[in-house]
């Protein structure tokens, strides 16, 4: 019989790297599954082992418009043969809806920004027409600040639309949303891996603007090497700059609602996002599931990200491992 290990299922290598060197640091076996096209036999045995689900939100971007639907199969039959699944099939339609996100949010009694969903980009200048002023539009499935576009009217919504400027969202549905500014210039990232507090980072959206992937990745641009002025910066930054700094405290009782949350839809590996307006409102807008780490922040962290993670799937591996025998003896019989 195969041996288990942790599969990891995502699509994009970039970003693999501090999490191949934790488990690596750790001592945990691990499969990195690119999922990117191929075929899946329903009638195989799933590997045994930990299925944890990195699936992206922005994976189209990188042409891997298929992952989506890839990601649902391999997570359904792993799930059907009882394999332990950590972000799965519920987890990932978080991740590629801030519909879900939000809808699920409020139902939590957690405050969001108003906001409206607009299914068809036909529809997006009338549902505009009566929304409060200044707002932003939003990709439903987003990620690295998809279709994100600061609005002060509604006309200048009209000639984006006449240009052609307005960005397609892949699944057809775009967010109407209120603009809200941090109080400070930052929003703030709260990291939760198995249902405890990791730490939390800020932001600085003034240079950062709407795109805030703390991934080293996601910081410069590919052909120039240089820093990209992300959609929203007032300012752009400055080589050598982070956008990034450890936030010390967080409210308990708003920590103690997101762990309540994640722990109630499943969601055992996620970074969830908040800001603080000029007025005194907290406003969480975004749960992302395939968190990603900043360096910089690792190495002034108490503890690591990528290392809980690592232990975290291990021990889940090591139950996996202990009990995985029994079980498939129990189905044999």
């Amino acid at each position: 019989m195969t041996e288990p290990v942790v599969h990891v299922i995502h699509e994009n290598p970039d970003w693999f790297a501090p999490f191949a060197a934790a488990f690596d640091a750790n001592g945990v076996p691990y499969r990195e599954w690119l999922l990117t096209g191929g075929a899946l036999d329903l009638g195989d045995e799933p590997p045994p082992g930990v299925y944890w689900s990195r699936f992206s939100a922005s994976a189209h971007t990188r042409d891997h418009g298929h992952s989506k639907e890839h990601t649902r199969a391999v997570l359904a039959w792993a799930e059907a043969a009882g394999r332990r699944v950590v972000n799965g099939r519920g987890v990932l339609e978080f991740e590629v809806s801030k519909v879900v996100q939000l809808a699920s949010l409020r139902a939590a009694g957690i405050d969001t920004p108003l906001t409206r969903v607009v299914i068809g980009t036909g529809n997006l200048l009338a549902a505009a027409a009566d929304f409060p002023t200044p707002f932003v539009t939003k990709h439903n499935q987003g990620g690295k600040g998809l279709g994100v576009r600061r609005y002060d009217a509604v006309a200048d919504l009209a000639a984006d639309l006449a240009s052609g400027v307005h960005e397609e969202p892949v699944d057809g549905v775009t967010l109407l949303q209120e603009y809200v500014a941090p109080g400070d210039g930052s929003i703030t990232r709260v990291e939760i891996v198995g249902g405890e507090f990791v730490y939390a980072i800020r932001a600085d959206t003034v240079h950062g603007g709407f795109q805030l992937c703390p991934a080293d990745a996601c910081a410069l641009d590919p052909e120039t090497g240089r820093p990209i002025l992300p959609p929203g910066a007032t300012l752009a930054p400055v080589p050598g700059q982070s956008l990034f700094s450890l936030r010390e405290h967080v409210d308990p009782a708003l920590l103690e609602s997101y762990l309540a949350f994640t722990a109630r839809h499943g969601i055992e590996i996620a970074g969830i996002e908040f800001l603080e307006s000029a007025d005194g409102r907290v406003l969480t807008y975004d749960v992302n599931t395939n968190t990603n780490y900043n360096a910089e922040i690792e190495a002034l962290a108490p503890r690591s990200g990528p290392g809980q993670i690592a232990r975290y799937l291990g021990a889940l591996l090591e139950l996996e491992r202990s009990t995985g025998p029994e079980l498939e003896a129990m189905r044999a019989g």
